[in-house]
């Protein structure tokens, strides 16, 4: 009688490789949306494992806002000469200047909103029928409805009451000329699911996520980087702390917590024992009570 079993990191992570290879088996031009965060690292660790030894069949595709971390920036160049994959970049930088955005301005300024033209452009000219992410359920209201495969009509647009059933693991990726569908592998996972897999993978990250002495402002109850990018006001006085960053994103939004964590046992320790939300220091997330569906019903991440 066999003694096979399952840890509960294994079960997801079969679930989620199970779900990257239908992309690859249901859609013509897949790509994977890559942020540079843990969740997309995650995702394309577990793309490498779907198909090892081959390398990862679709490139990887990075909207760069030009108010990167530059610690992300050298962390994704880094890895895709490792893997060995193609890097598709869609620049916000080009989409302001080509007038198909218009730049936000005054102290609280961010090109987070402008993403989502860039993204929908760069998916288009790109003929990307499907686009894999790391959102989780667990990380927004607006993303706990979303399914694994979830699709996009010919406007890149979202609608959360028009999406399919997915009973007993069935997916269906039919669309018509023009929509697209956003795959969430990693659906199922918390935060510290992502964590403790990482620890378990000993998968690299940038160093962001890890405690350490940095310059901040306090600004709308969190510790924002002091960059090139924000305006620090008379009221504000920049200081050095502890800090680490729980989610990476556009640096001018990317609030950190105050931290001793400098290695992963510490992390998944200290995570097990907050009660702050894991988007709790996004300032992109504190615009208004439903910011984070209002994007994605037009077409973001």
């Amino acid at each position: 009688m066999s003694n096979y079993h399952l840890t509960h990191l294994r079960e997801l992570e079969a679930e989620a490789i199970y779900v990257i290879r239908e992309v690859y088996a249901q859609f013509d031009n897949p790509a994977i949306l890559f942020s540079g965060g843990k969740d997309s690292i995650v995702i394309t660790h577990l793309a490498k494992k779907a198909f090892f030894p081959a390398k990862i069949p679709f490139p990887l595709v990075h909207i760069d806002t030009g108010h990167n971390f530059p610690e992300t920036i050298a962390f994704r160049d880094e890895l895709i000469k490792k893997l060995g994959v193609n890097l598709v970049v869609g620049s916000v930088q080009k989409s302001i200047d080509d007038g198909r955005v218009l730049e936000e301005t005054g102290a609280n300024a961010s090109r987070n909103a402008l993403q989502t033209t860039t993204l929908l452009d760069t998916i288009e000219d790109n003929n990307f029928d499907a686009a894999m992410g790391g959102a989780r359920r667990d990380e927004e209201k607006a993303r706990a409805k979303e399914r694994f495969f979830s699709h996009r009509d010919d406007f890149g647009q979202w609608d959360p009451k028009n999406q399919r059933p997915e009973l007993w693991n069935i997916f269906n990726g039919k669309k018509r000329m023009g929509e697209h569908f956003r795959v969430f592998p990693i659906s199922n996972w918390t935060e510290m699911d992502v964590w403790q897999y990482i620890m378990l993978e000993n998968i690299e990250i940038p160093e962001l996520y890890y405690a350490k002495e940095r310059e901040v402002i306090w600004r709308n109850n969190s510790w924002l980087p002091v960059s090139e990018y924000i305006t620090v006001r008379d009221t504000e006085t920049p200081q050095k702390k502890m800090i680490r960053f729980r989610t990476l994103g556009d640096i001018t939004i990317t609030g950190g917590i105050e931290s001793e964590a400098d290695d992963l046992p510490k992390i998944i320790q200290e995570v097990a024992s907050t009660r702050m939300t894991e988007r709790g220091n996004r300032e992109d997330d504190k615009r208004s009570e439903t910011s984070m569906e209002d994007r994605k019903r037009q077409g973001y991440f």
